[in-house]
């Protein structure tokens, strides 16, 4: 028989891993993937071309979670332009989506106080959507993981983790707080738990502490799956980041079903505009959240990547890319 220490030593052990959830593991990658690149000067036209690109259907009846990037509340590409998010919820509304739901939290600032800022709030009403500030929600609304570089694992928005469907939209730009980059991949933060009503820990302590930031980074989009990827790239921010920076204008958006081709096309396009730090040399597969994704098999590969121009603006583009990508 167990003694009593011993037992509650192993209830110990058994609640703490009902706590974290089940661990999270590597997905079957994908061995090719697309990325969509277009040029067209109307903000509505290029996210319409995106949708055309995918033949997207995956939302049609579906309730549908938006993820867009609004972290603080200063004006594009720090946060997603209200036009892009607009015209996300109109090709979702007009692909048939049953409803709409932005969720967010942001990490500097007040997240309701962000959406109104940025017109986010506006857009959404607009569009007949409802707004999910996720600092507000209980503790059932998160869904708890473990992972292999979170210490006390991690709780993802069961908004986005359980939705029937998810499109996200994201700006392109540089993380000077340990990202290096913030781009598909790192846009899952902004639906993970600072913290979660009823425990003392804060998730968002153990992200930026940790010397494996950007691995945790790429372990949390393990929690869902966007069934589209929406990158405006009208402008960026090649150095800072990700509130203020260096700009450039690459003067596109990058579409993809596949968060790791997107974020590998969006880290040449970088380069293209003069980007600088630590994402700015070597293999493009050796970025350090882009490494780590790879691994746990979220995408297909830089070099089985295929880059296609919507429009003739953004063939010399689409070729640049491609062949930086060929590269690996």
């Amino acid at each position: 028989m167990l003694s009593r220490r011993r037992l509650l030593q192993t209830g110990a052990v058994a609640g703490m891993a009902a706590a974290l959830g089940r661990p999270l593991e590597a997905a079957s990658a994908p061995g090719k993937a697309r990325v969509l690149i277009v040029a067209a000067r109307d903000r509505a036209k290029a996210v319409a071309a995106c949708f055309e690109a995918f033949d997207f259907k995956a939302c049609e009846g579906r309730d549908v979670a938006v993820k867009a990037n609004y972290n603080s509340d200063d004006p594009f590409p720090a946060s997603t332009h209200p036009g892009t998010l607009a015209a996300v919820l109109a090709e979702l509304r007009g692909r048939r989506a049953a409803s709409l739901a932005l969720g967010e939290r942001s990490g500097m600032g007040e997240t309701r106080s962000v959406l109104a800022e940025t017109g986010a709030a506006a857009a959404v009403a607009a569009a007949g959507g409802k707004v999910v500030v996720l600092d507000d929600v209980g503790r059932d609304a998160w869904r708890p993981f473990a992972a292999e570089h979170w210490p006390a694992g991690f709780h993802a928005a069961r908004l986005f983790t359980d939705a029937a469907c998810v499109v996200q939209t994201m700006c392109c730009k540089t993380h000077r707080f340990g990202g290096h980059v913030t781009l598909a991949l790192k846009n899952t933060v902004g639906l993970v738990a600072k913290r979660v009503p009823g425990l003392r820990r804060d998730f968002m302590s153990d992200l930026h502490a940790s010397r494996h930031q950007r691995a945790m980074i790429a372990e949390a989009n393990l929690a869902w799956r966007p069934g589209l990827n929406v990158m405006d790239c009208w402008e960026a921010f090649v150095d800072g980041g990700p509130e203020r920076g260096t700009r450039a204008a690459p003067g596109v958006f990058l579409a993809s079903d596949d968060r790791c081709a997107l974020d590998a096309a969006a880290i040449a396009l970088l380069r293209l505009h003069g980007l600088r730090g630590p994402a700015a040399q070597g293999p493009l597969a050796k970025t350090d959240q882009l490494a780590r994704a790879l691994e746990l098999g979220l995408g297909a590969p830089p070099q089985n990547v295929e880059v296609v121009a919507a429009d003739a603006a953004a063939r010399e583009t689409a070729r640049r890319l491609q062949d930086q990508l060929a590269r690996g």
